[in-house]
């Protein structure tokens, strides 16, 4: 619960304070004076709090001087509110564009749905602005946090993180180290790499990481490019790229350590895990929340993703068995597809479906980091005693 201390108003005695913070996050177009005198006659005992009666006198004085989305979200947080009472740091929030978990679910839960025209439907848009509300409708299914985005987002920085894997792994190493774009498996250079994950050589800590810059054939990086930039740009563009970078990053660490446990001799190649976690987190949000995502053919474009998906990852399994140009070393392994799999059904739907709230607060979150850091620390001890132990013949390194 909101203490009086984290309103703007902390004493009545500290003017100079109140005036400086709530000037600061450019509440209303008003004068800092205005701010206070308004805060004293909405809130006399300082007690952090606005009544919902004052809070509605309050948006019919100055609601022609506020955004139209914001004012439908000020207006469904009045109805939604059931104790008559709003905490004013909750309104100064949102007019600087930040939100408390309470206020979000003071909106979710409320009886007051927003009603006004949907966001695709208005006039007058430009390219820019109509593709920022179709990212919104693909990847957010509930209308405030639609509305929250459009009016957040400014496109800086852009989705850098996913543009910068795509290029590193399509030009710069495959087109400038290399000089060729694809590596086929049948290659002689194919395994004299210092990327890829090779079993022989996995005390070298970064080709768990590196392996996603190299892949086996045109139609591999052909696939994992395309899903990367429809699926990864777009959920970038809307989650940050903290978390974007984090569910990819986390799908390839899984990846390359679930070749190491469940297909010990195999090497491995591509940006499946990371591309395959995104993708899978994605898909699943959209089921979760089948109802309440507004994108248009959505059915249609779950069955395109699920097809590219299975041919990829069919066409990995088959490889994985084929006769391999080099023996003994078998061609790459297809475990990779499956932990980015399981990353992206766990870490990655709870980051996906908590749209602009803190993760340190969801405790799924923490369940789920748990397992994956209990995981990643199993198949770092099984890298070094199982191998030994089991005896196993390892393909010669490269």
């Amino acid at each position: 619960e909101h203490r009086a201390s984290s309103s703007p108003a902390v004493a009545a005695g500290s003017e100079a304070e109140e005036i400086e913070v709530l000037d600061s996050e450019d509440v209303l177009p008003m004068a800092a004076e205005d701010h206070l005198s308004l805060l004293y006659q909405f809130d006399p005992d300082n007690t952090g709090y606005i009544s919902t009666e004052k809070f509605r006198t309050l948006l019919q004085r100055h609601g022609s001087e506020l955004d139209p989305h914001k004012l439908e979200v000020l207006l469904a947080l009045a109805d939604s509110n059931s104790e008559g009472r709003i905490c004013y740091q909750d309104f100064v929030n949102l007019m600087s564009n930040k939100r408390s978990n309470s206020f979000r679910q003071a909106i979710l839960q409320g009886n007051r749905r927003l009603c006004s025209k949907a966001l695709l439907e208005e006039t007058g848009l430009s390219l820019s602005q109509r593709l920022i509300r179709h990212i919104a409708y693909e990847t957010l299914p509930r209308e405030i946090d639609r509305k929250w985005y459009y009016d957040s987002y400014t496109c800086c920085p852009p989705p850098w993180f996913m543009i910068t894997i795509t290029i590193v792994a399509f030009f710069l190493y495959n087109g400038v180290v290399l000089d060729r774009f694809v590596l086929q498996v049948t290659h002689p250079l194919y395994l004299k790499n210092a990327l890829l994950y090779h079993p022989q050589l996995r005390a070298q800590a970064w080709r768990y990481l590196t392996y996603i810059f190299m892949h086996a054939g045109i139609e591999h990086l052909g696939l994992n490019v395309v899903l990367q930039l429809l699926v990864g740009v777009p959920l970038e563009m809307v989650h940050g790229a903290a978390r974007i970078s984090f569910v990819y990053v986390a799908g390839v660490v899984a990846g390359s350590l679930a070749v190491s446990v469940a297909d010990m001799t195999a090497p491995v190649v591509g940006s499946s895990g990371g591309v395959y976690a995104l993708v899978s987190a994605h898909l699943a949000n959209i089921v979760m929340n089948w109802s309440g995502m507004k994108c248009q053919f959505k059915l249609l474009r779950m069955a395109v993703a699920l097809i590219c998906m299975s041919f990829e990852f069919g066409r990995a399994v088959w490889l994985r068995f084929h006769p391999s140009a080099y023996p003994p070393c078998p061609h790459p392994s297809f475990m990779a597809h499956l932990g980015g799999v399981m990353v992206g059904i766990t870490l990655g739907v709870v980051i996906l479906r908590n749209y602009e709230q803190r993760l340190q607060d969801q405790t799924l979150w923490w369940i789920f980091l748990s397992i994956y850091v209990i995981f990643v620390l199993f198949a770092i001890f099984w890298n070094i005693f199982a191998y030994s132990l089991l005896d196993l013949k390892l393909p010669p390194p490269p």
